[in-house]
């Protein structure tokens, strides 16, 4: 997945906007405009980084004149007490940049880091890592990246990606059958459709309507086994629903391609990244 470089502009403006509104009531009557400080990044804990080009970008916004170090780059592994990057530029401008830097690193290495653990926790079995829609407001294609970063793949982006019948769809059309049919009728070829289902009655159906995926809902795990069996390859089986870190390994001991966690980036942990002065 690869950030477009006006998607990131944008939403970096909207939060400098939002942090600093007109001045930087501490900064600006502080520091001289001239000054120049040197400053880095250090890990405080262990895990993957994402996000360092993107929270460096706030600061050249602000200090097209920075001078940057990288030591590090997204999908590295970093320990605590590593230094990610060195800068150095103005300081009223640095000081300005340090929140709002270090709120989306910190937020993106906790989505790469957590991922990272989930597709460990799975590896040997056939099982995919993605991701959700369960994203918060205007940050999706931000965390979206940062689960490939760790090593998981993406769900569908939006609404548009593809067709998802989820229980309310069915209950409101009524069935997933006539559902089903429905769409065909005015999808397009290219159109890939899943459907959720809650239990083996309904993994046999979406079966034979011929879907692309079926998503076992909240199913135990020998629900899903025996729904695997059934499904035999003729669709995508997607495991999703209660899925946690302690209980991922069982669920892709299923036989399931694919298992989506919407924790990956709903109520991931921030990854604990510092900035330091060197003094002067």
């Amino acid at each position: 997945m690869i950030l477009l470089p006006f998607y990131i502009d944008d939403l970096i403006k909207t939060a400098l906007s939002e942090d600093i509104n007109y001045i930087d009531s501490t900064a600006d009557l502080l520091i001289d405009e001239n000054d120049i400080s040197e400053a880095y990044f250090v890990a405080k804990d262990d895990g993957i980084l994402a996000g360092i080009e993107v929270a460096l970008r706030v600061f050249t916004i602000l200090d097209p004149e920075l001078k940057i170090e990288l030591l590090k780059k997204d999908g590295d592994k970093v320990k605590n007490g590593d230094i990610i990057a060195n800068f150095s530029g103005h300081t009223r401008l640095m000081l300005k940049a340090e929140r709002t830097s270090l709120n989306i690193l910190q937020h993106m290495s906790g989505i790469a880091t957590y991922t990272n653990k989930c597709v460990e926790a799975v590896a040997g079995t056939k099982a995919s890592i993605t991701d959700t829609r369960k994203t918060l407001p205007g940050l999706r294609a931000l965390q979206k990246y940062s689960v490939t970063v760790g090593g998981g793949k993406n769900h569908r982006y939006n609404l548009t990606d593809a067709a998802m019948l989820k229980d309310n769809h069915i209950d409101a059309y009524g069935g997933i059958t006539a559902a089903v049919e429905a769409l065909r009728k005015k999808a397009g070829h290219m159109l890939q459709i899943e459907v959720e289902t809650r239990n083996l009655d309904e993994v046999k159906e979406a079966v034979a309507c011929g879907v692309n995926v079926i998503m076992l809902d909240n199913m135990t795990n020998e629900q899903m086994k025996e729904a695997v069996d059934f499904i035999d390859g003729r669709a995508k089986a997607e495991a999703s629903g209660n899925v946690t870190l302690e209980t991922i390994r069982s669920k892709a001991e299923t036989g399931v391609d694919i298992i989506s966690l919407g924790a990956l980036t709903h109520s991931v942990k921030a990854f604990d990244i510092s900035m330091k002065w060197r003094k002067k």
